[in-house]
């Protein structure tokens, strides 16, 4: 097979690289014929992600997170090239929700190989006159806020900094007045903690806000949880965990095929990463891209 391979060496603090080798190595012992593309930008990656294509390969392995793959994943589609990820990101919430392993890369890449093709969604955003597309979960409520605080802060670095934010956010704890119209409904006024709109079931790693959310189903999930005061916010948590919450008398959960979504305050994050503020509109591209994963 000849394979392109795009790596995105900033991935998972730095990991990408490395990652990257262990993917082509393996994927040439096994008898592919690798072209690797690595770029040190978003927009690098982009340009590498439409020459890869240009030159027609049997399938694109790409080496990085969610908003790695999330960043390129409209020219690939649009090529219908079945897609490889070898998960190198810090939250890898997709490779989850594919069964992929996320802790050898080796064995991500050679499901380039051996593995079966099944086709998923895609979520779009609109916000601020742009568009854009996710793969997981979009988030607007306290979790986004958490997320711009981090990015906001200088100091500590790594985990610590996302710890500091958490703590600063809970201390600043209001609910948003969102409003929200679901799939063209009329527009209601339902002020809440969080609202988090899944493509896919987890987001940060792991945490399954959105239970039971498929990304093949043609449909988002959409998870509302009431204004909550911070001890019984910080009593959610573990429930939150274990995906546990959706019965709670605070949590509201649908399924639809688009939300309208407004704040004042509102700031949106998609994949990790900061779409949009105030306003926005999300969707789903039904049966969107073809990802290689692991035969059962």
């Amino acid at each position: 097979m000849r394979l392109a391979l795009i790596v995105n060496p900033q991935a998972g603090r730095g990991h990408g690289a490395r990652v990257g080798v262990e993917a082509a190595s393996a994927l040439r012992a096994a008898g592919a014929d690798v072209s690797v593309y690595a770029g040190s930008t978003a927009e690098q990656t982009m340009t590498l992600a439409e020459r890869a294509v240009r030159a027609d390969p049997d399938g694109v392995v790409v080496v990085g997170g969610d908003g790695t793959l999330a960043g390129i994943i409209d020219v690939l589609a649009e090529n219908g090239h079945p897609i490889t990820l070898v998960p190198a990101g810090t939250g890898n919430d997709l490779a989850r929700a594919l069964g992929i392993p996320t802790g050898d890369p080796q064995t991500a890449a050679l499901v380039a190989l051996h593995g079966s093709a099944r086709t998923i969604d895609l979520g779009t955003i609109r916000s601020q006159g742009s568009a854009r597309t996710f793969l997981t979960v979009a988030a607007l409520g306290f979790d986004a806020k958490v997320s711009e605080r981090t990015n906001a802060l200088r100091r500590p670095s790594g985990r610590l900094r996302y710890y500091l934010a958490l703590v600063i956010e809970l201390a600043r704890l209001r609910s948003t007045l969102f409003r929200i119209s679901i799939d063209g409904d009329a527009e209601r006024v339902q002020p809440g903690t969080l609202l988090a709109v899944g493509n896919t079931r987890s987001y940060g790693g792991g945490m399954p806000i959105c239970a039971g959310a498929r990304p093949d189903d043609g449909l988002l999930d959409i998870v509302h949880v009431a204004p909550l005061r911070r001890r019984r916010l910080l009593r959610l948590f573990p429930l939150l965990l274990r995906g546990s919450h959706l019965g709670l008398p605070e949590v509201r959960h649908r399924r639809a095929r688009s939300v309208r979504v407004a704040a004042p305050d509102l700031v949106v994050y998609a994949d990790g990463e900061r779409v949009g503020v105030s306003e926005c509109v999300i969707g789903v591209r039904p049966a969107a891209v073809t990802m290689m994963v692991p035969k059962e």
